[in-house]
């Protein structure tokens, strides 16, 4: 089960607008990236990731990832913030 302090954290980004934006500025320390989600969304995050050296943990689902954020929905990407 994934770490359901994800939607206790003010550090925490729910997106992929928002995580892209991070990822540019370069303030990411992990992303959370949803198994089903479609891959040509998460291709430019994962390569973003990689080249920055920003872990990278997957969760099964959308609907676990939007769940441990907080929100009702199914969420593609999620990200911490480096403190």
């Amino acid at each position: 089960m994934l770490d359901e302090s994800l939607k206790n954290s003010p550090n925490v980004l729910v997106g992929l607008k928002q995580t892209s934006r991070a990822l540019e500025k370069s303030k990411v320390k992990v992303v959370y990236l949803a198994q089903d989600a479609d891959d040509r969304l998460l291709k430019p995050i994962i390569e973003t990731c990689k080249a920055k050296e920003i872990e990278i943990k997957e969760v099964p689902s959308m609907a676990e990832l939007g769940k441990a954020c907080g929100i009702k929905v199914g969420a593609a990407v999620a990200s911490v913030l480096d403190a």
